[in-house]
């Protein structure tokens, strides 16, 4: 969970950037964001419904972070 959190401020910073860059692509940003978050709660939801562990939930949003970091620094 430790590094979910240093990861996630990572993810934060981003796209703090991008959104003060402001235009279009600032938009799209947002969207992405808020759809990322509900799908997110969404699955991890499912997951814990379905007897997931809380390690599994941690593991998928690691990932998923991991993969913001990658396009947001690109």
């Amino acid at each position: 969970m430790m590094l979910l959190a240093a990861e996630s401020q990572q993810v934060i910073a981003l796209r703090m950037m991008k959104l003060a860059a402001g235009g279009a692509s600032a938009n799209d940003e947002v969207q992405l964001m808020t759809s990322e978050k509900v799908t997110a709660m969404t699955e991890a939801g499912a997951k814990l419904m379905a007897g997931g562990s809380a390690d599994s939930v941690v593991s998928d949003y690691r990932r998923k972070v991991r993969a913001n970091i990658k396009r947001l620094t690109k």
